[in-house]
């Protein structure tokens, strides 16, 4: 035969109609022949043999497994941060900043919430609320939303009113937690600072012990006080130079004073005290009238007569009880005058007045110069001490301002409890679930039926295995 014979003869058998087909199927389904009588019981034990397989542990489960019921709960993260700041015055600042709880890619908040969930002093302290053994508690099954801050926590139980109580439990458990977490943050944060707090307040008190050591010293008590006693030094010089221009001019209106009277202002003021005298007046009036009884008498006799003679005698008695008077009066001898006209009594007063302010204006400035010497001496032994004194002053205030913003900070950081386990909250209370999680009859009778389904299909396609094969076989041979 050749290959186009071949080809001729093959055309038609690849050309079966789909008739024949499907008679050639239904007798390799149905089968007729003895060979087909005698597989045909083995193939009804293989089909129940598999059936008994599939359906007996799907009804063994659905009527032995215990309903198990699941309640959800959702939660979620704010993802806002928050500052404060405060500032106090003539103290310090103090300053708190918390970072939003996403503001970090290394770290998820919602990542660690998860882990804490399923801890196991998390779970057993849920237990023990619910007066269960933790091993019967059961695992939470925790879902994080991608991209979003929301957590989707299921837990089961073996009746309704228990899944919602295990729920329920687990998220006090889980806010206790936290709370405790963010308290031992706390603490430990404070009891770090009490190092730095301690040190800041050794230095205030140690600054302040020197500020006071040198105060006992020098017996300067600021700053201020020893700029005061600047100025006043100042003001001193500045009282000198009018003192001492002051004291220039009555110096100057006594020697006119002088020279125009022909007398100083000593013998000016014994005048005036003589001539304030009614005694010493009275004497000099006597002696002028001795004098012209004197005058007369010469003028009438001779040197040695009688008159002359007593007329002297009486004037030398009037002069030496004058001089008497005037020496018991100012403690002096001298010439005797009597200043009768108003006019040089006027000015001999003046004399003595401006001389009398002269010698106070001397006095005075004396005294100044005296007080500023004294002073200037003092500034410049405490002028090194004052420099000392700011300085210490100056650290004493900056070790306290940084001491007492120290406190500040580590009181505002109480109020940050947020900073490294952020705020979290309830979106969806704890639910009763109203159905049965587990078993799932409709899933487990589907997967029966899908597996039945495969079965009978294997069975088939080995049932029609050998009426294909005598099928090929035949046409083969016919075409041979």
């Amino acid at each position: 035969m050749t290959l186009q014979d071949t080809a001729t003869t093959e055309l038609p058998a690849a050309k079966a109609t789909p008739g024949k087909r499907r008679r050639f199927l239904r007798r390799a389904l149905i089968g007729g022949s003895v060979t087909d009588r005698r597989r045909l019981p083995r193939y009804v034990w293989i089909c129940a043999l598999g059936l008994a397989g599939i359906w007996a542990p799907i009804t063994g489960y659905l009527k032995t497994a215990a309903p198990v019921f699941a309640s959800h709960m959702s939660l979620i993260l704010p993802g806002s941060g928050s500052a404060s700041s405060v500032n106090l015055a003539e103290i310090g600042q103090a300053s708190s900043h918390a970072n939003s709880a996403f503001s970090s890619n290394s770290i998820s908040p919602t990542e660690t919430y998860k882990r804490l969930l399923a801890a196991d002093r998390v779970l057993k302290d849920a237990a023990r609320r619910l007066d269960i053994d933790a091993k019967a508690f059961g695992k939470p099954q925790v879902q994080l939303v991608d991209q979003t801050a929301f957590m989707h926590v299921k837990i089961t139980g073996p009746d309704p009113d228990a899944a919602q109580a295990r729920n329920a439990a687990l998220l006090e458990a889980f806010f206790v937690e936290i709370d405790r977490l963010r308290g031992d943050e706390l603490e430990s944060r404070q009891t770090g600072g009490l190092d730095a707090i301690r040190e800041y307040r050794d230095s205030v008190a140690a600054t302040r012990t020197e500020i006071s050591r040198l105060r006992d010293e020098s017996g300067l008590h600021s700053v201020a006080q020893y700029n005061r006693q600047l100025d006043e030094a100042d003001a001193l010089r500045g009282r000198i130079d009018t003192a001492a221009a002051e004291y220039e001019r009555k110096l100057a209106t006594v020697r006119g004073l002088e020279a125009r009277l022909g007398t100083d202002a000593e013998a000016a003021a014994r005048i005036l005290r003589l001539n304030g005298d009614t005694a010493y007046i009275a004497l000099i009036e006597a002696m002028a009238l001795a004098a012209s009884d004197l005058a007369e008498a010469r003028a009438s006799y001779g040197a040695r007569h009688p008159e002359v003679v007593k007329a002297s005698s009486a004037m030398a008695s009037a002069r030496d009880k004058a001089e008497a008077r005037a020496r018991a009066l100012t403690g002096l001898s001298g010439a005797l005058e009597r200043s009768s006209d108003g006019a040089r009594a006027a000015l001999l007063t003046e004399l003595v007045r401006q001389e009398s302010e002269r010698a106070g204006l001397e006095a005075e400035l004396a005294e100044l110069r005296a007080l500023l010497s004294i002073q200037t001496a003092r500034l410049e032994r405490l002028a090194p001490l004052a420099a000392r004194l700011e300085d210490l002053q100056r650290d004493f205030n900056v070790a306290e301002a940084v001491f007492a913003s120290a406190i500040a900070r580590a009181q505002s950081s109480k109020a940050d409890i947020y900073a490294s386990y952020p705020l979290v909250q309830v979106l969806e209370d704890p639910t009763l679930p109203d159905s049965p999680t587990s078993p799932r009859k409709k899933l487990a009778i589907a997967a029966g039926g899908a597996a039945s389904f495969l079965l009978f299909f294997a069975l088939s396609l080995g049932w029609i295995r050998r009426a294909l094969i005598e099928r090929l076989l035949s046409e083969k041979g016919r075409l041979a």
